[in-house]
């Protein structure tokens, strides 16, 4: 793993992550907002008009991995989906927050992110 540093926080990004790229700054993305441990981007495919991926800054595979770490980064990680949700005007309406684990879950990138989708009535089921 290589190591990436912002302020006083150490990141470690793991070569070929596109999203541990993203986080450092080396590949290019429309960034939402910014908080030491967690980034928002617009996602290149969005399924809604509102479509963030909002990721950790440091590298954990999916999920249960994130939250196993155990260092209040899930919870940081929910309140700055949420506070993308409010930013780009779709709390108010509803809004939804989709992790996506493993292959049959439909995740495409080693690194867990929140999909926050608004905008318009989401259905059930979702796929």
């Amino acid at each position: 793993m290589g190591a990436v540093r912002r302020a006083d926080v150490k990141i470690c990004a793991v070569p070929e992550c596109l999203f541990c790229s993203i986080a450092a700054g080396e590949v290019p993305a429309t960034l939402v907002s910014d908080r030491v441990r967690t980034i928002a981007f617009r996602d290149i495919n969005p399924q809604a008009p509102v479509h963030v991926l909002v990721i950790p800054r440091s590298h954990h595979a999916n999920l249960a991995e994130l939250a196993g770490a155990g260092d209040g980064l899930l919870a940081e990680l929910i309140d700055h989906a949420h506070e993308v949700a409010v930013a780009e005007g779709v709390a108010g309406d509803g809004y939804r927050v989709v992790f996506n684990t493993g292959n049959n879950g439909g995740q495409t990138v080693g690194h867990v992110h929140a999909h926050v989708l608004g905008g318009r009535r989401m259905t059930w089921p979702p796929g």
